[in-house]
């Protein structure tokens, strides 16, 4: 496919995008043959493409759609970001860029930095996987791991949990994760924000317990941090010290190297009073060649 094809491919999907985030292409699928290094995003009247590896067609690319840009009556904004690049810079080529500029999901806003390194406060591809918890979390204590900016305790409280716990070893996340808290007016009442260190910090988290809803949602490698070949068997096995005796788990997994066995399995293992119950469906803007590369929302409930 050429750059005119994906042009095309772009168009078409903008053709009913709105305020909301949307993913127009997603080369990293697998599914565009010499495109996997390409994403493109809309996000109200910003189009954002970021490069993930250097490819001839990067300048012919950036050409045409600069000027897709300029002869939109829907984008005023375009943003390009070389994530192939040490500090994954980012440029505005047209328009502008707005210093509090937030994301729109489900009526929940929240904030996003285009600007920034490769960590932009959020991730779309976990859409469905916020639903899901604002579907399940009325009345809950919710604990959440590897919270980052708290978008799924923002959702917790739009669906009236009881308590929310994050958890994430990053200040300026959980700062973040605040000021999302506020953004959406919600009452602060009951929500922690806490910047432990989860695989030393179980005694504290345990604590708070029990929790009827977990949420796991690690990075698959963040160096001195978490591993998730050698750390996630860690925090499987704590489940049954912290959980209620209902529990719902939602375990997250985001590398194409390991597949849900990997969790399943573990959790059979090490938590055997979790029992499998579904795969959440990923977004289809985000379908991959290979689903089993693709971002992992395992749902297990416990039955005692």
């Amino acid at each position: 496919m050429n750059v005119t094809d994906i042009l095309e491919i772009i168009s078409k999907n903008a053709a009913d995008s709105k305020e909301e985030f949307k993913r127009l292409f997603h080369g990293r699928g697998g599914l565009y043959e010499d495109w996997r290094h390409l994403t493109v995003d809309s996000i109200d009247n910003i189009l954002s493409v970021a490069f993930y590896f250097e490819e001839e067609s990067e300048t012919e690319f950036i050409e045409v759609v600069q000027d897709f840009v300029q002869k939109s009556q829907k984008y005023e904004t375009l943003v390009i970001q070389k994530r192939y690049i040490k500090g994954a810079p980012s440029e505005v080529l047209v328009g502008s860029v707005p210093e509090d500029l937030t994301i729109l999901e489900n009526g929940m806003h929240l904030k996003l930095n285009l600007l920034s390194n490769k960590n932009n406060y959020y991730f779309p591809d976990m859409k469905n996987g916020r639903q899901f918890v604002r579907e399940h979390a009325k009345g809950k204590h919710v604990l959440n791991l590897f919270s980052y900016t708290c978008a799924f305790s923002v959702a917790a409280k739009y669906a009236e949990a009881k308590s929310v716990v994050n958890i994430d070893m990053s200040k300026g996340a959980l700062k973040v994760g605040m000021a999302n808290h506020s953004l959406n007016k919600l009452d602060p009442g009951g929500v922690s924000f806490l910047p432990y260190n989860i695989l030393k910090s179980f005694s504290s988290i345990k604590k708070k317990g029990p929790y009827d809803l977990i949420i796991i949602d690690p990075p698959s490698f963040q160096r001195g941090s978490f591993e998730a070949t050698k750390d996630y068997e860690k925090i499987i096995k704590k489940l049954p010290q912290i959980a209620s005796d209902e529990c719902i788990l939602l375990a997250c997994l985001n590398s194409p190297e390991l597949e849900s066995n990997f969790l399943i399995e573990m959790i059979t293992q090490w938590a055997p009073s979790f029992v499998y119950e579904k795969r959440l469906e990923n977004l289809q803007e985000f379908t991959s060649l290979d689903e089993e590369k693709s971002l992992k929302n395992l749902i297990f409930r416990r039955a005692l």
